[in-house]
């Protein structure tokens, strides 16, 4: 039996995560940073019979992550298997994006798997075995969009971060995997774009229409999303097989993508990229104060 610690287990990818797992009887600890939000999970899992632990962890604290850990590893035993998924999305002006929204990004997004993957590799080391699956995004190996240069920060350092700590780590028996999901219908997914609609900068600043249309856009691409179970089904595969590489896309879109950008310039893809954009959100807004169209 193998035990697994999964984090963001409220929904999306982390939820049909811990079922993935549990289906298979491994002991999974599907942590939720509020047990309120961790209704849908129990029960799905009381629907199929499956057992599994949800532990309380907050991932952007330090206390949190260690009495967590800690207490599962006192009441059942080291973590084989760690699968850094919980992360939030922000999009906004770089200008203009209040700090504590973009601090917030880094402190989940990145602080948060290092502090689960130090929490946990003490005891892989020494044992001389374990698996982190570090659940990134296609938006850490694509160019940035417009208003989305922060949450591509935060995922383009955690697999900087992933690669790194593969090298460091490889020597004592330990495996790192970063995944990069393209669109799958979490609630990441949909909060993005619901994110940016309420997000937009208020009033009549220089971003707020350019920002209003890229949520248009985002609503659009959600709608099209994948099933969450076939990104669960790659972090299962992911911690099982030892021959999955270090930066491995998740889903038809996220390969075409990785495929479509190999050789292109920031300034060759940016033209496609807004003519694909307003093929759905509409023509992008110009800025205010811009001289009219002849």
């Amino acid at each position: 039996m193998t035990a697994v610690l999964i984090t963001g287990c409220s929904s999306g990818i982390g939820l049909e995560t811990a079922l993935a797992f549990a289906r298979r009887g491994d002991r999974v600890h599907a942590c939720v940073r509020e047990p309120a939000r961790a209704e849908e999970l129990l029960r799905r899992a009381r629907a199929e019979d499956l057992t599994l632990d949800v532990p309380r962890l907050d991932v952007t604290d330090d206390a949190s992550v260690t009495a967590a850990v800690t207490a599962v590893t006192d009441r059942h035993g080291p973590v084989d298997v760690l699968v850094n998924n919980a992360g939030i999305d922000h999009t906004g002006p770089a200008e203009t994006m209040p700090l504590d929204q973009a601090r917030t990004l880094m402190e989940t997004n990145f602080w948060g798997p290092l502090r689960m993957a130090r929490a946990v590799l003490p005891r892989m080391r020494a044992r001389g075995t374990g698996v982190i699956v570090n659940v990134s995004s296609l938006a850490g190996r694509t160019f940035a969009v417009p208003h989305g240069g922060f949450y591509a920060a935060s995922k383009a350092a955690l697999g900087a971060l992933s690669e790194a700590l593969y090298a460091e780590v490889r020597p004592f028996g330990v495996r790192v995997v970063c995944l990069e999901p393209g669109s799958f219908a979490s609630a990441i997914q949909r909060g993005s774009a619901a994110g940016a609609a309420a997000g937009r900068p208020s009033g009549s600043g220089p971003y707020t229409e350019d920002h209003a249309w890229l949520a248009r856009f985002l609503t659009h691409v959600a709608e099209g999303a994948a099933d969450c179970a076939e990104a669960a089904q790659a972090v299962v595969a992911a911690a099982d097989d030892a021959g999955t590489p270090l930066h491995t896309p998740v889903g038809k879109d996220a390969e075409a993508a990785l495929r479509f950008l190999a050789g292109v310039s920031y300034e060759q893809w940016l033209p496609r990229f807004l003519e694909q954009a307003e093929s759905l959100a509409g023509p992008r807004p110009a800025p205010p104060g811009a001289p009219a169209a002849e």
